[in-house]
């Protein structure tokens, strides 16, 4: 295991307030990175990472000697998936194409980054062009298995306290589940919350920036930070009602994720929360058909030049997905984005009838698989990402040794802060 406590709201508090020295935790996390990351390969390689975070956090330190004028994220070292654009860095996004051909301008959510304080530890590996074909990643709690995919890197990094904070992206379930597999919190907001300028898209109608931390609190600081309009939420007990989704789409998961599943709900109704059994989402197969069909043909538009060009450069299951992509009409594509705000309706609707302020549900059918050529399945992330509702998933305790699970929450479209408010509550019960 090369699992590391480095959770993200501590550390902002201690180097805010001068508490911590900012050069020497930069030192020793770099230090980290240098000793574990030669095992878990979170991050892409870089020759001079410490000499150029030093000096970065010295700039810093000088920019902001005031303890109380110092931004939300100071300090907070920051893993950026490599499909997302960083100044200075080349995007090569899990791929062999050049990556003068893919590389761009900063993405805003990193200028954010910055502007907050924060800085990039460097860039994370991801499968390629945020599909299924894996990097090199693993798990940090059993190495012979999965990070999940396709922010592998991120995922694991901050498992493995490599950097308290990670940027990832979720097209069905790239946030969700690693975050999952892994034993940390991951946060999808609502589509199009934080920006998405700046990265290398698979599908715009989709596409969804996320982020992972260790903790709660962490999340709630970040997202602040990056998300747009972010409201302040006063102070309340009121615990939310919880709604599980039966039917055929909790049918996919499998029986010992299922049972222990099962065994979560049974302690948030010991801890005082009223949990329903609310049937919905029972054409699952069909809707897991129509978000891959619009996710395809989206992402075969965005490579046409460069599939044109470097077809023999593209891996088997990326290739295959242009393939598929390049044969969906215009019809059938409107079609499919129309459904995102249907379903979306759907779901609120539902909400409102079954008087329940969120959903719960498996964060990934399964624990982690075993092997680092697949990375796992992402249907229980599907629905919530197409119809672009906010969802966390947070850990759940597990023996020492046993792969972990997670718990996903969704909101209402929009409620991205009652989401984390609310999962700060969950998160003591399971």
């Amino acid at each position: 295991m090369f699992i590391n406590e480095a959770q993200l709201a501590p550390t902002l508090s201690s180097l805010q307030h001068g508490q911590h020295s900012l050069s020497l935790y930069v030192e020793n996390m770099c230090k980290r990175i240098e000793t574990v990351d030669p095992h878990v390969h979170a991050f892409l390689a870089e020759s001079q990472r410490m000499k150029r975070l030093r000096q970065e956090a010295r700039a810093l330190r000088d920019r902001y000697p005031n303890y109380e004028s110092r931004p939300p994220l100071f300090g907070a070292l920051v893993g950026v998936k490599d499909i997302i654009h960083v100044a200075g860095f080349p995007t090569q996004g899990g791929s062999t194409l050049p990556a003068e051909r893919l590389t761009g301008p900063e993405a805003r959510v990193v200028t954010l980054l910055r502007e907050a304080g924060a800085l990039i530890a460097g860039k994370t590996v991801t499968t390629e062009f945020a599909y299924f074909e894996p990097g090199p990643t693993r798990n940090p709690h059993n190495v012979e298995h999965t990070p999940g995919g396709s922010s592998s890197g991120s995922a694991a990094a901050v498992a493995a306290g490599l950097c308290v904070l990670a940027l990832g992206t979720q097209t069905i379930g790239s946030v969700i589940r690693p975050a999952a597999y892994c034993g940390i919190v991951g946060f999808k907001p609502t589509y199009d919350r934080i920006p998405t300028e700046g990265v290398l898209y698979f599908s715009r109608t989709v596409d969804h920036i996320g982020l992972f931390t260790q903790d709660v609190a962490g999340m709630q600081r970040a997202a602040a930070a990056l998300c747009r309009d972010w409201r302040a939420m006063p102070i309340s007990d009121r615990p939310p009602v919880i709604g599980v989704p039966v039917g055929s789409y909790l049918a996919q998961t499998e029986p010992d994720a299922l049972n222990e599943f099962h065994k979560q709900c049974y302690q948030l109704v010991d801890a005082g929360f009223t949990v329903k059994q609310v049937p919905i989402l029972e054409d699952i197969g069909t809707l897991n058909q129509l978000h891959r069909r619009l996710a395809f043909a989206e992402f075969a538009q965005e490579h046409a030049a460069l599939y044109a060009e470097f077809a023999d450069r593209y891996r088997p299951r990326t290739a295959e997905i242009i393939e598929i992509g390049q044969q969906v009409s215009h019809d059938e594509l409107a079609v499919a984005r129309a459904n995102c705000q249907k379903l979306r309706d759907e779901l609120t609707n539902a909400m409102a009838r079954a008087e329940i302020d969120l959903w719960a549900a498996p964060a990934a059918p399964g624990r982690a698989p075993w092997g680092i050529q697949a990375t796992g399945d992402p249907n229980l992330n599907l629905p919530w990402t197409h119809a672009g509702m906010p969802a966390v998933t947070i850990p759940v305790r597990h023996e020492h040794g046993v792969l972990p699970l997670g718990l996903q929450l969704i909101a209402r479209f929009g409620a991205d802060e009652e989401l984390l408010t609310w999962a700060s509550m969950i998160a003591p019960a399971i």
